[in-house]
């Protein structure tokens, strides 16, 4: 099944783009990015074979049948879970749960966001390296001598997804010149994103009907340049999907994989 639906990319600008994370000081505009709505495929990746996988497509589905997070554990438990998750589908020696988001495309709870409705990608060329730095600022230099991989792990929460899926996009068909490198503008620091320009070459995923004992894996960020190295991603509205189906509730944990 192809369905086909709205994919916000960015449009073209002179000018680097930038978000603000934080109430933007007076007289500064909150982004100063313009979208440029797309009608793209997004296929069926439940029927792809063979299967996708992160060194190729640079996103796969596996079995996870956790309960789903305490939310008072979240670091404590299900970051551990998630870690060892993340081992056993890739054969890192390695992995560092660092941090997490909840989201919500219904009424939100404090600390839980709603879907992230534009194609991008969660780390860049300088900012996923930095990320270990940042993380494991003893043992960085060491480890970014080995091959490593930023590895987002999105769930549903409760209930399978029939509202506001993620969309994947083939890293294959991605061109290094379609990503355009985007300030996040946080109190404290400036972090890193790529947004992604448009390209008819772009070929869309997704998993339908995920329910809360599967995961998929995205690869935001990979070491090595024999296989995907980044994976653009964007919730959109799925139009098979029930008109009265309940909020998409989910959580994604980053991952840092050393192998």
């Amino acid at each position: 099944m192809t369905v086909e639906a709205t994919i916000n990319y960015v449009a073209p600008m002179p000018e680097r783009p930038y978000y603000f994370l934080y109430e933007p000081p007076a007289g500064t505009l909150a982004r100063n990015t313009k979208g440029d709505r797309r009608t793209m495929a997004i296929g069926d990746a439940r029927a792809l074979e063979p299967k996708p996988s992160l060194d190729r497509e640079g996103f796969a589905l596996v079995r996870f049948p956790n309960a789903g997070p305490d939310l008072d554990a979240v670091k404590s438990v299900y970051y551990r879970d998630v870690e060892a998750l993340v081992r056993d589908a890739t054969g890192a020696v390695r992995v560092v749960a660092f941090d997490h988001n909840l989201r919500s495309a219904g009424d939100r709870a404090e600390g839980v966001q709603a879907p992230v409705r534009f194609a991008h990608n969660d780390y860049t060329e300088g900012s996923g390296p930095q990320r270990v730095r940042d993380i494991l600022p003893a043992e960085a230099e060491s480890l970014l001598r080995r091959r490593f991989a930023v590895i987002n792990v999105w769930k549903p929460i409760r209930r399978r997804v029939e509202q506001a899926p993620l969309a994947v996009c083939d890293a294959r068909s991605i061109r290094m010149e379609d990503f355009v490198p985007t300030d996040l503008r946080y109190r404290d620091r400036t972090g890193e994103v790529y947004s992604l320009r448009w390209s008819p070459a772009h070929a869309w995923f997704y998993f339908p009907r995920m329910t809360p004992d599967e995961a998929m894996l995205l690869k935001c960020y990979g070491s090595a340049r024999d296989r995907a190295r980044f994976t653009a991603h964007s919730a959109f509205d799925d139009p098979s999907g029930p008109a009265d189906a309940p909020a998409r509730e989910s959580i994604e944990v980053r991952t840092l994989a050393f192998f």
